[in-house]
């Protein structure tokens, strides 16, 4: 049983998100990868913490390459923060938990 709460989007409902939403955080992650499972938690915790101001998801990249290259991303785990559909933070790689909410903060 998953105890993940955050949702997987997929890449057409991707621009959809970004203009209903002010701020989207998304997670670049796939199954396969080891970091990817270090962060993943630290984006639950994101998502509880925000909930109502932010919306978090998860897309997985094996599905959603198109996405993955859109943005020019080479290496995951990778979370771009969106503010008004507009990229406004990128954070490649595993980081602590207060730079995720550290950033988000200075877009809310």
């Amino acid at each position: 049983m998953s105890t993940e709460t955050v949702a997987y989007v997929e890449e057409r409902e991707f621009d959809a998100l970004l203009s209903e939403n002010k701020i989207v955080v998304v997670d670049f992650t796939a199954t396969w990868c080891g970091p990817c499972r270090v962060v993943s938690p630290l984006m639950d915790q994101l998502a509880e913490q925000y909930k109502g101001r932010v919306q978090v998801v998860k897309v997985d990249i094996d599905n959603n390459k198109p996405i993955f290259k859109r943005f020019g991303l080479r290496s995951i785990p990778a979370v771009l923060m969106f503010k008004d559909g507009e990229l406004a933070e990128t954070i490649v790689g595993v980081s602590p938990y207060e730079q995720f909410s550290g950033a988000v903060d200075k877009l809310l």
